[in-house]
Parts: C-alpha cells; sequence; structure tokens
C-alpha cells in the first residue's frame, strides 16, 4: 500500500495540519495524539500539552532542563536521540545491514558525499529509530565540527519495524540530510531519515530543509559560525518521528556489548567509547 499512495502529497497534508494554529484544530490534533500514544508530558518543559501554539510545537517539545545528563566517561559516546536501536555492526565492505534479511551501500545513503564514503568504510553504524511518542529533538554524540551537508530527495516510506523489514534499500531510498563531522574519534555521519508524515526535517544550521524547493541531491551552503558542537549538543529535530543513522570511520566507535536491536536508548546515555584514530 506505501508503494501505491502518494507519499509527498499525503505527507504536505500533515505538514500544512501540523503547523495551524487554529486553536480548535491543533487542540483535537494533539487530543488525538495522546490518546493513541503513552506521551509522558511529565518529561516535557512545558507539560500542558494544549499551551503549545501548534501541533508541531508540542511535537518538537523541549525537555525539563537536566532530564537527560550526559555520560560522564570523557572517552563515552552518547545517543543522540531518544529511541529504540534497529541495527548495529560494521559497515563491512561499505554495506550496513537495514534488518534480518536487508541490506543497502554507504554510497547509497550518502549519496552525493563521495569522498566519506571511503573514510567511513569498513567503519561501524547504529540505527536507532524515534517513535511518535519519542522526544524529537537530535543531538550530537560526541564534540563534533560539522564540515558537509547534504539534502539528499526520495520516497516517504513509514520507518517502523514492519516496513523496515520489507522495504529493500529503505534507508537509502527516503528523503534525508546527510551531516558529515570531523571528531576526536574521526569522521563521523549523523544521517536524518525522512518517513512517511514527517513533514520536515530540520538543523541548527540551516534551519527546515525539507520540504526542499529542487529534488536533487544538494550540498547544503556552510555555516557562517557555531559549526562545533558540544557533545549533547542540539544538531536538528524531526517533525514528525523517523530514524537516526550514526556511522563512524574505521576503529572509532566501539559499541557497547549490549548495544542491540530493541535496546531502548535515551538522549546522553553512553552505548559506545570512542577512540583516536591511528
Amino acid at each position: 500500500m506505501q508503494y501505491a499512495i502518494p507519499q509527498h502529497a499525503v505527507s504536505r497534508v500533515v505538514y500544512r495540519a501540523t503547523r495551524s494554529r487554529r486553536a480548535w484544530l491543533k487542540d483535537r490534533l494533539i487530543g488525538a495524539f495522546l490518546r493513541m500514544f503513552a506521551v509522558d508530558m511529565s518529561e516535557a518543559r512545558d507539560p500542558d500539552p494544549h499551551r503549545y501554539p501548534s501541533f508541531n510545537e508540542f511535537f518538537t517539545r523541549e525537555l525539563r532542563a537536566g532530564l537527560r545528563p550526559l555520560a560522564s566517561e570523557a572517552d563515552a559516546i552518547v545517543s543522540p536521540v531518544d529511541g529504540t536501536v534497529s541495527a548495529t555492526g560494521a559497515i563491512s565492505g561499505g554495506t550496513l545491514i537495514q534488518a534480518k534479511g536487508q541490506s543497502y551501500t554507504l554510497a547509497s545513503l550518502l549519496a552525493g558525499a563521495e569522498t566519506w564514503v571511503e573514510r567511513l568504510r569498513d567503519g561501524s553504524f547504529a540505527t536507532i529509530y524515534l517513535a511518535p511518542y519519542n522526544y524529537h529533538r537530535v543531538h550530537v554524540p560526541l564534540d563534533a565540527t560539522l564540515r558537509e551537508t547534504w539534502y539528499v530527495p526520495g520516497r516517504l516510506f513509514s520507518v517502523n519495524a514492519a516496513t523496515t523489514r520489507a522495504v529493500p534499500r529503505l534507508f537509502a531510498r527516503n528523503e534525508r540530510i546527510v551531516c558529515l563531522f570531523d571528531t576526536p574519534a574521526g569522521p563521523m555521519a549523523e544521517v536524518l531519515v525522512g518517513a512517511l508524515n514527517v513533514g520536515s526535517l530540520s538543523t541548527v544550521w540551516h534551519g527546515e530543509v525539507t520540504p526542499h524547493a529542487r529534488r536533487v541531491v544538494t550540498r547544503l551552503p556552510e555555516p557562517t559560525a557555531g559549526a562545533a558542537l558540544r557533545r549533547g549538543a542540539e544538531m536538528g529535530r524531526f517533525n514528525m518521528g523517523s530514524t537516526v543513522i550514526l556511522l563512524f570511520g574505521p576503529g572509532g566507535a566501539h559499541w557497547e556489548a549490549d548495544l542491540a536491536a530493541g535496546r531502548v536508548v535515551r538522549v546522553g546515555e553512553r552505548i559506545g567509547r570512542w577512540r583516536r584514530p591511528p
């Protein structure tokens, strides 16, 4: 069914509705969402869902200060999001595992960023799914300096577990933003993958990136200031739920032994340790 429906048209309708400031509409949307999903509003900086001016501002709500403390170890790689791990492993020969029986290539995921394919080949990756009820801001897992950002057009398949198992090369087919960093652990990519009903993706440097006026692979302008972020700083957000893929170069990241499909993670908790490349 997802192949047949007009994915972008549906998402445009959702985009407009979730940004409406008409009180009757946004309150109905928020009320319906709260009935469908177990949202813990006690974690939000403003716990009253109806004080948000629009559904999207409710959906991308800020957490209470101090609620997600960062792991204390200097070499910790921290989770960039609240979510559930979909897959982790090695980028073996430039191939990543999507789900059991499904894989895709690093080159197809990064699209226009060809030089980074070689830098990240034979490294490691972790894929984390954000459910609709999760906190939807995205952070950096360690100190990082942005070097390149790419917008990659594509489909908008759902990224839930069932679709991930069923649709070949899903993450390399969906619309996405590829953010490429230099870090103490060497090269790192943080890929924000769009999905059905995800009205837009944004970064702290570029603001709203999708929907994009030109649906071609595009390198976005470099930020004039503030390209360096400290571990745990916000770098973007999903306006509706989706998936983040972290990629490190060879030897840069060593995941925790229990970081495997099904593990629930929260922003700031240690998911691995980094090593400085030789």
